[in-house]
């Protein structure tokens, strides 16, 4: 196991979150669960914990009742290589959750994500800051980062 990994904890639906992210991200598996005892009231048989790989990125799960949820001021961000991930990513990861400006956006089960091309960071950082600024405000109009309208507005067109 890596040094430092994210722990999540759902109220009651990190199962079918584990589920859910394995089946978006490839390189991805969940590498154990345990459930709760059988006869538990309200829980028994029920996930209490996993640990999964997105990526290569390992990840717990927790399962840990009606007083934990999750807040925007962390995320998960995904660097995408190409605008077709962009457009994958996102679409699925948005599905019954909430799109939100700047390449971010909410799961359903309340986990933010950041869906960021890498082009993003590149143009971002152009040598000249006039260009940058176009990308940057370009992108501050932007839900899901469009690549080609970043370098549309990059270049002045």
């Amino acid at each position: 196991m890596q040094k430092i990994t994210p722990f999540l904890t759902y109220e009651d639906k990190a199962e079918e979150a584990v589920n859910f992210y394995v089946s978006i991200f490839n390189h991805s598996k969940i590498t154990s669960m345990n459930r709760y005892p059988e006869g538990m009231p309200g829980l028994g048989g029920s996930m209490m914990s996993a640990t999964f790989q997105l990526e290569g990125q390992d990840f717990m799960a927790l399962n840990g009742g009606p007083h934990f949820k999750f807040a925007s001021g962390i995320s998960l961000f995904v660097d995408c290589k190409t605008q077709a991930e962009v457009d994958d990513l996102w679409e699925k990861l948005s599905a019954g959750g909430q799109q939100q400006p700047c390449g971010w956006l909410q799961d359903k089960f309340g986990v933010s994500w950041q869906i960021i091309p890498s082009a993003l960071g590149e143009m971002l950082g152009d040598p000249d800051p006039a260009k940058a600024q176009r990308a940057m405000q370009a992108m501050l109009q932007m839900s899901k980062i469009d690549i080609q309208k970043l370098k549309d507005a990059r270049d002045g067109k």
